[in-house]
């Protein structure tokens, strides 16, 4: 009877065993679904696609002082056509006085000074006809100036001389109003989505502003897609599928940078901004990805 009484005691036990494995089984699967399920929940806005471009073909590291090396920059002088289309206020120079290399950055100042008809003199470089690329990575470590009407900005053009703005393509690597430091935007420009209809996301930072620190702004360009970078944050990509027109994006592009001042983006000073207002430039490096030759 007793021999009896331990078998049945064994077998329950062993069944109870079974059923605890069995259950911990169950709670396993039902993890590995949960997280399959979402990863798949983070396949649409929220996942981009990440290139590797690793193959550095363009830098500049301001490393020499006096006026920024000549093979890779030029400038725009003067005031455009109605402020360059977007009724600034400054007249651009290559003046030292306004764009200049010491210690190490890249200094592009505004200033407030009566010259050649305008109130205000800046300064804006670009690569065109020195260097121009089809995708890649392209970034600036950037320390941005601050106050009301101040709007520099990091950004690329397409080298396509036969076309006209926004038919060649406008990508805003940085574009930044000076009376909000905290906050970044990127946006591309093309044929049916340009200026105000550009399609754009913003970045802010918490805690911490532009103009109070040097930050790295960068744009990852594949074939089908644009990624923008605020530091390490990936923060919008955009796709074909997200223009209202033609993508134009598959050209090579040149770089400019520049501050501006006034204008319909920003709004001309006021009594509280000060000059003058200047950018400072750390680096700007451009990378390509290894074997292939976009």
């Amino acid at each position: 009877m007793i021999d009896k009484l331990k078998i049945k005691a064994h077998l329950v036990t062993w069944q109870f065993f079974n059923l605890k494995l069995d259950n911990l089984n169950l709670v396993k699967g039902l993890l590995i679904v949960t997280l399959f399920f979402m990863i798949l929940s983070c396949s649409n806005d929220e996942t981009q696609t990440v290139a590797r471009f690793t193959e550095l073909v363009m830098q500049d590291e301001f490393d020499t002082d006096g006026a920024p090396n000549s093979t890779i920059w030029d400038y725009d002088i003067g005031t455009g056509t109605n402020g360059w289309g977007n009724n600034e206020l400054q007249f651009y120079t290559d003046r030292v006085d306004n764009v200049k290399v010491e210690n190490g950055v890249l200094l592009i100042t505004a200033k407030e000074e009566s010259y050649e008809g305008s109130a205000y003199t800046s300064a804006r470089l670009l690569t065109k006809g020195l260097f121009e690329q089809t995708y890649g990575r392209f970034e600036a470590r950037i320390r941005l100036p601050y106050g009301q009407g101040i709007w520099p900005a990091f950004w690329l053009l397409g080298a396509n001389d036969n076309e006209v703005w926004p038919q060649i393509g406008e990508i805003d690597i940085m574009e930044y109003r000076g009376q909000e430091p905290t906050k970044i935007l990127g946006s591309v420009h093309g044929p049916g989505y340009s200026a105000g209809e550009a399609i754009t996301k913003s970045y802010s930072l918490e805690n911490d502003r532009f103009d109070t620190g040097f930050h790295v702004f960068g744009i990852e360009w594949g074939p089908e897609y644009i990624n923008f970078y605020a530091d390490d944050v990936l923060y919008n990509q955009i796709t074909p599928a997200d223009v209202t027109g033609e993508w134009v994006f598959d050209q090579p592009f040149y770089i400019l940078m520049n501050v501006a001042i006034g204008g319909s983006f920003v709004g001309s000073p006021n009594s509280e901004t000060t000059f003058p207002q200047t950018m400072l430039v750390d680096y700007v490096r451009v990378y390509k990805s290894k074997g292939l030759n976009y």
